[in-house]
């Protein structure tokens, strides 16, 4: 409820219409008008206003622990909130002003990650349907199908960080 589930935050009915699903959790939605606020803030003055930067940060945090845990990658219930956690993420503050063009451009750019990136998560979906019934049969996570799905989450979580606008560099295509 609070921090989404596996997904990128937006649903079609059948009719077309496009929305906010709860991929992406109640804070979700709240990083959601922060980052237009922020893509604002940036365009206008080149800054990252540090309270919205903050929360952004705190919600990819907690995301991450709650996607790992769901992802079946981290056996350990994720804490509520910041509290430590096997997964991690750390996203340096930028340094002098933010590029404003890659901002301006940002969610086109975006386009591809979110072509190749679907693909991928259906394919971590089958594999992870797979993992479970390994695991339910012999207790263990398949290393291979292990490493896809720790790649997938990597990437995801890239790809949003980078629409949050808590990056500048392009993220890589890549489940390293």
């Amino acid at each position: 409820i609070l921090v989404g589930g596996i997904g990128f935050g937006f649903a079609y009915d059948r009719g077309g219409s496009r929305g906010f699903s709860v991929d992406n959790g109640l804070l979700g939605l709240v990083a959601i008008v922060l980052a237009i606020i922020s893509w604002v803030t940036i365009l206008v003055a080149g800054q990252h206003i540090s309270g919205i930067r903050q929360f952004t940060n705190f919600y990819l945090r907690w995301r991450l622990r709650a996607l790992a845990y769901l992802m079946l990658l981290e056996d350990k219930y994720p804490p509520f909130g910041d509290e430590p956690y096997p997964t991690s993420i750390t996203i340096d503050d930028p340094i002098g002003e933010r590029r404003r063009v890659s901002v301006l451009v940002r969610i086109f750019l975006a386009i591809p990650h979110f072509i190749v990136l679907g693909i991928v998560m259906i394919g971590w979906c089958i594999t992870t349907i797979v993992a479970w019934f390994m695991i339910l049969f012999t207790g263990e996570y398949p290393s291979g199908l292990y490493e896809f799905g720790v790649g997938s989450l990597r990437w995801l979580i890239r790809l949003q960080a980078s629409l949050l606008l808590l990056i500048d560099d392009y993220p890589p295509f890549s489940l390293e």
